[in-house]
């Protein structure tokens, strides 16, 4: 038997079962695990804080207390109302954007959209420099006897404002993505204007228009800034959750958490509900 026979036949030369191999754990994939491990701490960390604190000092016992029922009530009510406006104003400016073409359609995209990355204690500024008793539109409104700042209709005209773009977004997306060919065997049977769009077009976007109105409410029911500056914070008027949490955050730490445990309940609802239906859009464009 020749010297390389041998080799190849004995036990430590034959050839391995590749499943049976463990691959080496190189530096580099240890730096990306220690990295993300870092993230996830500091992203989950001070929400499970929150909400150890809030179990270690009992806060609930201070619900009835501390006006978080107003305060509660008034984020729901206001934040349904912009929902409703962003719906009847928003869907027909998301299918424009979609479906027309007209000059600067490019720029009065980027405008619509600005208010998503815009600080928050900007936007307020401007409606109050547009809206307030000395703003641009001001003395006309107060000439017919419309006062808008520091009143509940100030809270939705700022949740609209900095809300209703996340919905106009998505829309414009779910508009996009209807098959023209769908639309145009509609018309062949029968189908224009109104009915198309309400039997033919709404219904295949619907999905990403739900979405989009869930983030929408999402960012209504935690906005902050403008409203402070445009509406701001008088307990049963305009003091919604985020502004309560503000104002008794140095008097009332229990009742800011408890505050703080139900808007994070409430954005996890709609994060989830919101990631699902983007699942169930995936899962059907993958079955198309």
């Amino acid at each position: 038997m020749s010297v390389c026979g041998e080799l190849n036949s004995h036990p430590m030369t034959q050839n391995r079962d590749p499943k049976h191999t463990t691959p080496a754990v190189s530096s580099s994939s240890i730096l990306v695990w220690l990295m993300a491990a870092i993230a996830i701490i500091f992203l989950v960390l001070p929400l499970l804080s929150l909400v150890i604190r809030s179990v270690q000092n009992r806060a609930w016992e201070t619900l009835p207390e501390a006006g978080i029922l107003s305060a509660i009530g008034l984020s729901l009510f206001s934040t349904a109302i912009t929902l409703i406006v962003t719906i009847i104003f928003g869907t027909p400016l998301a299918y424009v954007l979609a479906r027309r073409r007209f000059p600067f359609k490019w720029l009065i995209s980027v405008l619509v959209e600005l208010p998503i990355v815009l600080p928050p204690a900007v936007a307020g500024l401007a409606l109050l420099i547009t809206f307030g008793r000395r703003g641009v539109l001001g003395p006309v409104l107060m000439e017919i006897g419309i006062s808008l700042p520091f009143t509940l209709a100030a809270v939705i005209m700022a949740q609209t404002f900095v809300a209703a773009p996340f919905y106009i977004r998505a829309a414009s997306v779910g508009f996009q993505a209807v098959p023209h060919e769908v639309e145009d065997a509609a018309r062949v049977d029968g189908a224009g204007g109104w009915s198309l769009f309400w039997f033919v077009t709404l219904p295949l976007s619907f999905r990403p228009l739900t979405a989009g109105l869930i983030l929408c409410w999402a960012r209504a029911l935690g906005e902050f800034g403008a409203t402070i500056l445009f509406a701001g914070s008088l307990q049963g008027r305009t003091q919604t959750m985020p502004l309560l949490i503000y104002n008794v955050i140095e008097r009332d730490i229990d009742a800011a958490i408890w505050t703080g445990l139900i808007l994070i309940m409430l954005a996890l609802f709609a994060l989830l509900l919101s990631q699902w239906l983007a699942r169930s859009m995936q899962d059907e464009n993958r079955l198309q």
